[in-house]
């Protein structure tokens, strides 16, 4: 299931950043803008690999976000799918329960 992805400029930490010291939100978002982008690695990739690092940090909330997101990059289920073995494979049965969230309808 495709759904819209979240505009990560609308989460709530970024929203906190916007609102209280516009500097700061600024260089997170150029940061985030550079590192997220298609490079030596396709954004894409780079989408899964912070879903795989969310659901390892056990972030349930944010990996339907990036699951999302990478979708909207083009990722397929298959690949979501195999993000979610990697995340099992490093962290364990909570880091794929964790990952399991990009599927949640």
């Amino acid at each position: 299931m495709m759904t819209q992805p979240q505009d990560i400029t609308k989460v709530f930490h970024m929203q906190v950043l916007a609102d209280r010291d516009r500097e700061m939100h600024d260089l997170v978002s150029g940061v985030r803008a550079r590192a997220m982008s298609d490079g030596a690695l396709p954004a894409k990739v780079k989408s899964l690999m912070a879903m795989l690092g969310d659901a390892l940090n056990h972030r349930s909330t944010a990996v339907p976000v990036l699951a999302n997101v990478a979708r909207s990059q083009g990722a397929t289920e298959e690949e979501i799918m195999e993000t979610t073995e990697v995340a099992y494979w490093l962290g364990g049965i909570h880091a794929f329960n964790c990952a399991a969230e990009a599927f949640r309808k």
